[in-house]
C-alpha cells in the first residue's frame, strides 16, 4: 500500500483496518527509524523511561501511561530534536522474587537450602521475561515508538556495571549522602 492509498476519501471508515494499515506502513517504511535518523545527533532530546517488568501482563494502565510519555517524545521530534528511544526491561525486584517463590512453593528462607541460589536466580531470569512477547505486541499495536530490538536489560552485567560507575561518580562529587527515609515493605516478606 502506498501513502496515497492510506488517505483515500472514498473508503468506508473502518478504524481497525486503518489502524493496521498505518502500523504496517510505519513498519515497512521504517518511519520511527527515519524520525530519529533524519535529525542531527548534536540536537538530541533525551527521555529515560522507567522500564516495565516483563513478568506481568501489560494492561490498559500501561497503554495510557505510555501514550502520555509518547506525546512528549513526538512533540520534541516535531520540533526537530533527535529523540532516540530504547526499550528496556526491569528485571530486579520484589514482584519477581515473590512470583518465583509462589510458583516454586518456597519462602526466602528456602533459598540456599532446598533450592540453590543459582537455581533460584535461573528461575527468576526465566520468569522475568515470561510476557515479553505480549509487551512487544502491545507496544507495536499502540504505535509506541521505541527500539525493541536492542533493549537494555537490568540483569545484564553491562547495565549493572554502568549503574555502579554512575554511583561512584556521584559519590566522588559528594552528591551521595547517608540519610533516612521510610520505605514500603512487603507484608509477605515480613510474615514469611
Amino acid at each position: 500500500m502506498n501513502e496515497m492509498e492510506l488517505y483515500r476519501t472514498d473508503r468506508v471508515l473502518n478504524l481497525p483496518t486503518i489502524d493496521q494499515e498505518l502500523l504496517q506502513f510505519w513498519e515497512s517504511q521504517k518511519i520511527f527509524e527515519a524520525s530519529v535518523n533524519q535529525r542531527p545527533a548534536d540536537n538530541a532530546w533525551v527521555f529515560y523511561e522507567g522500564p516495565p517488568s516483563a513478568n506481568g501482563k501489560p494492561g490498559i494502565h500501561h497503554v495510557m501511561a505510555r501514550a502520555i510519555k509518547d506525546i512528549f517524545c513526538r512533540y520534541q521530534t516535531l520540533k526537530g530534536k533527535r529523540v532516540e528511544r530504547k526499550g528496556g526491561w526491569d528485571t530486579h525486584g520484589l514482584p519477581i522474587e515473590l512470583s518465583v517463590e509462589k510458583e516454586l512453593g518456597i519462602t526466602k528462607e528456602d533459598i540456599g537450602k532446598s533450592i540453590s541460589v543459582d537455581e533460584y536466580n535461573h528461575k527468576c531470569r526465566e520468569t522475568v521475561m515470561r510476557y515479553k512477547n505480549e509487551w512487544d505486541d502491545i507496544t507495536r499495536q499502540m504505535g509506541y515508538w521505541v527500539d525493541l530490538d536492542n533493549p537494555y536489560i537490568t540483569y545484564e552485567n553491562e547495565y549493572i556495571e554502568t549503574v555502579w560507575w554512575i554511583l561512584k561518580r556521584l559519590y566522588d562529587k559528594g552528591l551521595l549522602y547517608k540519610g533516612y527515609t521510610i520505605q514500603p515493605y512487603s507484608p509477605g516478606r515480613a510474615l514469611g
